[in-house]
């Protein structure tokens, strides 16, 4: 290590981008006088999207904030539930969370998703411009600067995934109101005008349908239904009786 150290102390759960810091949270790193604090956390591994507080020998300070020789470093990860400046929150995930994406949109939350690869730039670019959380696995994604705000998604297990974005950004859940295919809003049809979407089977057995105000889906309670309803209960549970944090 050249030039002069800064002491750096790492929240626990942000040692899983730090494996120099393992196993105590604790490492050093050199200093040049003119990149930020911000620079240096990020190029031991760690996205500030994953930052909360920095604090400079006790004090808070900015991601701008140019280190000096010997000052120590507290990096916090980042509070719980998590405020995005602007409103509504949305979001927007990468071609690897597409059951995350699906479970989103049943549970009301405005989530965008691309089904395809196309590129760290595009979906950067995407996110600025619809101000959506970029939720991804890809922590070269969210050290892109345009992104408009951005989170990792820490497991790769589905349930997992869904419940730890609950708990960090608290959406405010409408059940049942989205397309899980495209992200459009339903509304209640009558039976006659899904029916060219019905087998026979379906159409006879059920009376309730909503239908995609986008792509046109038609939704019943079919087959599925009480696996989905046991997604929604778990996490309505969760955030309060009416969805809220």
């Amino acid at each position: 290590m050249n030039g002069p150290e800064i002491h750096l102390e790492f929240a626990p759960e942000l040692l899983l981008f730090v494996p120099r810091a393992r196993p105590t949270g604790r490492t050093k790193a050199a200093t040049d006088g003119v990149s930020s604090l911000g620079h240096v956390v990020e190029s031991l591994g760690v996205p500030l999207t994953e930052v909360g507080a920095l604090l400079v020998d006790g004090r808070e300070v900015s991601a701008g904030h140019v280190p000096a020789a010997g000052e120590s470093v507290t990096v916090r990860s980042v509070a719980h539930p998590q405020r995005v400046p602007g409103a509504p929150l949305r979001f927007l995930l990468d071609v690897h969370l597409g059951t995350l994406a699906r479970r989103l949109r049943l549970l009301g939350v405005d989530t965008a998703y691309e089904s395809t690869d196309i590129g760290d730039p595009a979906l950067a670019a995407r996110s600025a411009a619809e101000r959506r959380v970029m939720l991804s696995r890809d922590r070269g994604l969210l050290r892109r600067r345009e992104l408009w705000a951005g989170a990792f998604v820490y497991s790769t297990r589905p349930e997992e995934q869904l419940g730890y974005v609950l708990d960090r950004f608290r959406p405010e859940l409408r059940p049942w109101t989205r397309c899980t295919a495209c992200n459009g809003l339903l509304r209640r049809v009558t039976k006659d005008d899904v029916a060219d979407q019905l087998k026979g089977g379906t159409h006879r057995t059920y009376d309730v349908f909503a239908q995609c105000s986008a792509c046109g889906r038609a939704y019943w309670k079919g087959a599925h239904h009480e696996q989905l309803e046991a997604i929604v209960q778990r996490a309505v549970a969760g955030t309060g009786r009416d969805g809220r944090p």
